[in-house]
């Protein structure tokens, strides 16, 4: 359950939250949480899934060349075993009906999620729809029974400084209340596409991701979700929460079409660096570089071309490149928008009709689940054939949020890597990032170009464990 993204000599750790803190607050300061908490608990609910992993375990602490003649000897103990593996999570009713809000990661690949209500009566539910772009997933308890739901406050008027509580689950442990304040807003830490997180100096800890964060009027202002820790050793009191009026949009979404609907406008961007900006003679470095633009995309239809810097959408100012996509997503599909864009130094506008981003080429491309092997690539001084990691890959095997590298998908005879094998997966050559198998392959052939003959893998097993491992070169 623990997701892991290094950020100055911390780890970014999604695991769920639950808060403590040190509080210090002006006026209207309450003596108590007792009657807030009293009456949202009965919302508040423990989630738990459960997945079966499948792994191959070897008795020897060694492997058998391909190809030798121990290899069809010794393969009865080398059988894959099954074992079943539990997550637990929190999340919070919204709907009488038994509707509940979670994270995403909380219960993806689960194959049966249970839903418990009070700390007492447990029921199966089953998902409605999720969003890994924003880590969020929608349940429905199957059940007549009714339910007491809680509802979304607004996220805007939430102000640093404010009192919030948080109901959850921490390691177990349900109906765990804390209390803390709203440390800062807008925060970006790179975790999702979509990043706007509220930051708070509650505690997270394992067990509460998915669990609401309230007001003092009891409305859900953000869904806990992230921490930075120090290694993994827990909270330190730096929290992040998904704000709710973006959340609910997509929650929307989730339950009327199990799936989401945003807008696309088919360009790439980059940051406006204060250089850029002296050159386009911007007052300062604000707004999207369009890089490129898709083809056939909305963008490309209105007109906007690569170098354009689009400073204002529908209204809204452009501050930053990240906001963009952030702008572009909450606004609904075949929309009409007015774009301020800086061109040769002048101001002009456009006007773009949004598509679909789930509808375009680059998103269905960027989520294709099954490997392609038409795009094998075939490492001839290696001698193995690797293919792209995809994201069902990672899901599937539970590696760390984000990895990327190339799948060993054969090994051929005479192939040096012989500690390596099928289906392990390769992240790291000379200590470089893999990103896929055309860059695995211009910087194996960079690397005996060079003349160097050693090659230092860092590479997952089938068990999982992540190693780093020499190859001699002939």
């Amino acid at each position: 359950m623990k997701i892991c993204k290094k950020i100055v000599n911390f780890s970014l750790i999604i695991i769920l939250l639950s808060f403590s803190t040190s509080l210090v607050h002006g006026k209207n300061t309450p003596s108590s949480f007792a009657d807030l908490a009293e009456k949202l608990m009965p919302s508040v609910v423990n989630i738990s899934s459960t997945q079966t992993i499948k792994t191959t375990s070897n008795p020897f602490p060694f492997q058998f060349p391909p190809g030798s003649p121990f290899e069809d000897m010794f393969k009865e103990f080398n059988r894959p075993t099954e074992r079943k593996a539990t997550a637990l999570g929190s999340g919070f009713i919204i709907d009488k009906k038994g509707i509940v809000v979670t994270n995403n990661h909380v219960i993806q690949g689960a194959e049966d999620i249970f839903v418990s209500v009070n700390g007492s009566t447990e029921y199966k539910a089953k998902v409605l729809g999720t969003d890994p772009y924003m880590d969020l997933a929608v349940l429905q308890i199957e059940s007549e029974d009714k339910f007491i739901p809680v509802s979304f406050g607004d996220s805007d008027k939430a102000r640093v400084g404010d009192w919030v509580i948080a109901i959850g689950n921490p390691f177990g442990f349900g109906g765990s209340v804390t209390s803390g304040i709203i440390s800062s807003r807008n925060r970006d830490i790179g975790l999702t596409r979509y990043d706007d997180f509220i930051q708070t100096d509650a505690s997270i800890n394992q067990g509460n991701s998915g669990g609401p964060l309230f007001d003092l009027n009891g409305k859900v202002i953000g869904i806990n979700t992230a921490i930075i820790a120090p290694g993994s050793s827990g909270s330190i009191g730096i929290g992040f929460a998904i704000p709710s009026n973006p959340a609910s949009k997509v929650i929307d979404q989730l339950i009327k079409f199990g799936e989401t609907k945003r807008g696309w406008l088919g360009v790439r961007i980059q940051e406006v660096t204060k250089e850029i900006a002296e050159v386009e003679k911007l007052e300062k470095p604000m707004g999207a570089l369009v890089a490129s633009v898709s083809e056939k995309s909305p963008a490309d239809k209105a007109g906007i071309k690569a170098g354009d810097i689009i400073l204002e959408f529908d209204g809204k100012e452009v501050d930053t490149m990240r906001k963009l996509p952030k702008l572009v997503a909450q606004t609904k599909v075949g929309k009409k928008v007015l774009l301020k864009i800086w061109r040769n130094q002048k101001l002009i506008s456009k006007r773009v009709l949004l598509g679909r981003l789930e509808s375009s080429k680059e998103f269905k491309a960027e989520n294709k689940s099954e490997p392609d092997t038409s795009k094998y690539v075939k490492i001839e001084d290696l001698k193995i054939q690797v293919r792209d990691l995809t994201k069902e890959d990672v899901s599937k095997r539970k590696l760390p949020k984000g990895t990327t590298g190339v799948v060993v998908a054969e090994i051929l005879p005479g192939s040096p890597l012989m500690f390596v094998s099928v289906n392990d997966v390769i992240v790291e050559l000379q200590k470089k990032k893999i990103r896929n198998p055309n860059q695995f392959f211009d910087l194996v052939k960079e690397i005996i170009n060079k003349g160097e003959k050693t090659l230092y893998l860092a590479i997952y097993n089938s068990n999982n464990q992540r190693s780093y491992i020499t190859v001699k070169l002939k």
